[in-house]
C-alpha cells in the first residue's frame, strides 16, 4: 500500500529543488517534463531530470514520478527514449493527455526488460481519454494512479474551471479508477489565497472516491493529507471488525449491531493499511 494523498510537482529544469520538494511531506514528488517546461529548455530539463536517477537521494517513502510529454508528441517520443537509453530510469513516469488504451500499451511494450519496473501514473485531460477511461484504466498491469486534469478538460467540454460543470467528468475518472482498483488523484487547486476553498472541495473529491489531490505549494500539503488520510475513529473501528472477522472467518460477522458484508471488510482492510503505512512515511519524513 503506497499513500497517494498529496502530490508536487517540481521542474525538470531545476534539479536543486527536488530535494527539497522530498521533504514537503507530499507523498508524490512528480518532475515535470510537460507544462512546467519551455519549448526551449526540453532539452535541458530531460538530461537534468533523468542524471537525478543516477545516484538519487533517499527519498524517505516519498513516491517519485517523472512526468513526461504526450507520447503523441516528438517531445514524448524523445521522453521515452532517453529513458530507455538510462540504465538508471525512474521508478514511475506520469503519461498525460492520453486518449487511448493503445497509447499506454505501447509504452508497456516499449519500456520492457531491465525497464520492466516502471510504473505508470495516467492523466485523463481529454474527451477521448474520459471515453475510454475504463479501458484506459485497465490497459496495463504498471497503472497505480489515473489523475484528472481539470483545465484541459474544461476547455474541451467548454465549461468553467468549476466544481460543478466539471462533476460527470470526475465521477467517471473515479468510476474508472475503482473498477480497475487503482488510486485516483483530483487537480490541483490553484488560487493560494483560499486555503478554505481548497479544503472544501479536496473534502468534496475524497467524498466522491478520489484518494488524493495535487498541490502547487508545500503550504496546501498538510491540508490535504488531512482530508485524504485516515481518520482515527474509522481506523480504530476498522481494526475492530477486522479483529471480529478473523476471529470468526466463516461466521456471520456483526459489529456494534451492524451487519458486516466482505466488500465493506475489503476497504477497511485496505483503510488500515494506508495508515499504517502513512505513519512509517512520517516517521521517515
Amino acid at each position: 500500500m503506497q499513500p497517494r494523498r498529496s502530490l508536487i510537482f517540481t521542474p525538470g529544469v531545476r534539479p536543486e529543488m527536488y530535494p527539497k520538494a522530498l521533504r514537503t511531506g507530499a507523498d508524490i514528488v512528480t518532475i515535470d517534463l510537460e507544462d512546467a517546461i519551455a519549448p526551449g529548455d526540453k532539452d535541458t530539463a530531460r538530461e537534468r531530470t533523468l542524471a537525478l536517477f543516477v545516484d538519487p537521494p533517499a527519498t524517505g517513502g516519498v513516491e517519485p514520478i517523472v512526468r513526461v510529454n504526450s507520447l503523441r508528441s516528438p517531445e514524448g517520443l524523445k521522453d521515452i527514449l532517453a529513458i530507455l537509453a538510462t540504465e538508471t530510469p525512474p521508478p514511475a513516469i506520469m503519461l498525460p493527455k492520453v486518449t487511448s488504451p493503445e497509447e499506454v500499451l505501447w509504452a508497456d511494450d516499449l519500456l520492457t526488460g531491465v525497464h520492466a519496473a516502471i510504473r505508470f501514473h495516467v492523466i485523463i485531460e481529454t474527451c477521448d481519454g474520459l471515453d475510454r477511461a475504463y479501458e484506459i484504466a485497465r490497459a496495463s498491469d504498471r497503472i497505480d494512479s489515473l489523475l484528472f486534469g481539470a483545465a484541459d478538460m474544461a476547455a474541451e467540454l467548454r465549461v468553467p474551471l468549476q466544481w460543478e460543470p466539471l462533476l460527470y467528468a470526475r465521477s467517471r475518472v473515479v468510476h474508472a479508477a475503482a473498477r480497475a482498483m487503482i488510486d485516483v488523484i483530483d487537480v490541483p487547486w490553484l488560487d493560494l489565497d483560499d486555503m478554505d476553498g481548497m479544503e472544501r472541495e479536496a473534502k468534496a473529491a475524497a467524498a466522491l472516491g478520489f484518494t488524493g489531490k495535487g498541490a502547487i505549494h508545500p503550504k496546501q500539503i498538510p491540508a490535504l493529507n488531512r482530508c485524504f488520510g485516515a481518520d482515527p475513529d474509522a481506523v480504530a473501528q476498522a481494526k475492530r471488525v477486522i479483529g471480529a472477522f478473523e476471529a470468526n472467518p466463516d461466521g456471520l460477522l456483526v459489529v456494534d449491531g451492524k451487519l458486516i458484508e466482505k466488500p465493506v471488510l475489503r476497504s477497511m482492510y485496505r483503510l488500515v493499511a494506508l495508515a499504517e503505512r502513512a505513519a512509517e512515511q512520517g516517521e521517515a519524513k
